[in-house]
């Protein structure tokens, strides 16, 4: 039995997909069972609770082999993080109560930085309220998602593709969903290991490779602009962030422009993606298509 958290996301449900298919047990914690109801006719044991409920998390840890644990993203935090340190006080209780064969936390590039790190900050501090956990975990520090470019199969039908990196011939780490929540599958079935893991998952890809490839799909050739920096703020506010909320993405992708989140952290393991932009962005299409 594995527990996986997230199993309605994105990521949460490519981890309990895999291990389904491997013939796992599978459990989740979920807070309304009638959204994962699908995932109770496969077969996964759902326990019913908040996520800040150590007790809860505590009680759906008991007799696991393993399990996958992640912060729900915010992308509009508080300043002081307060809805998701409120969850990293119940996880670090329930996960110091137990004693698990092993361990994965879903984390990212630049986690192991302690400022300047936006919207990934949640993950900083729970990689660093974790680390002293006595049995085998291991953190995939994740690249940035392909997912998030997603909105170029309507907004770069007139072949430019907006982007927040301030040179789109450089590149940095990207991957996509579907490679994290593989990793983390072979990685609670796979071979057994000790002590704590760092994996950074994901490829060196330019946005001028992301923009070729979405080009690919759409069937017309498309080039990566970058946005200048003093037109950040005017452009997320039209995306629907509200007035003094850009703060957590913009440092973000000031972290990334300035090389300051990225790969290359002393003892970790690198894991390349397979997925490429490309795969994401015609499934995606695929979808939208069998939808109509």
């Amino acid at each position: 039995m594995f527990l996986v958290m997230g199993i309605t996301g994105r990521i949460g449900s490519v981890v309990a997909r895999h291990l389904l298919a491997q013939d796992q047990k599978v459990r989740a914690l979920v807070r309304d069972p009638a959204k994962a109801l699908d995932w109770a006719e496969q077969g996964v044991e759902l326990i019913r609770g908040e996520w800040h409920d150590a007790d809860v998390i505590t009680q759906a840890l008991q007799g696991v082999e393993g399990a996958f644990i992640m912060l729900p993203p915010v992308y509009q935090p508080s300043r002081d993080f307060a809805e998701s340190t409120r969850l990293i006080e119940a996880y670090t209780k329930a996960l110091k109560a137990v004693s698990l064969p092993r361990l994965v936390v879903l984390s990212s590039n630049g986690a192991e930085k302690t400022s300047g790190l936006g919207a990934i900050t949640p993950l900083s501090l729970l990689e660093r309220a974790l680390i002293d956990l006595p049995y085998p975990h291991a953190y995939i520090r994740a690249g940035s998602f392909y997912e998030n470019f997603l909105h170029g199969l309507h907004t770069a039908k007139d072949g430019t593709l907006t982007v927040f990196y301030a040179r789109t011939s450089e590149k940095s780490p990207m991957t996509a969903t579907e490679d994290i929540g593989t990793e983390a599958a072979t990685l609670l079935t796979g071979p057994a290991w000790t002590g704590r893991r760092v994996i950074e998952l994901g490829s060196m890809v330019s946005p001028d490779e992301v923009a070729a490839q979405l080009g690919g799909v759409l069937g017309r050739e498309v080039k990566a602009q970058a946005l200048p920096r003093d037109a950040w703020i005017a452009t997320l506010e039209q995306m629907g962030f509200p007035r003094g909320q850009t703060w957590a993405f913009e440092d973000i992708y000031d972290g990334v422009n300035s090389h300051w989140i990225g790969f290359g952290v002393e003892g970790a393991e690198r894991f390349e993606g397979r997925t490429s932009a490309h795969d994401v962005f015609a499934a995606a299409q695929q979808r939208a298509e069998a939808q109509r």
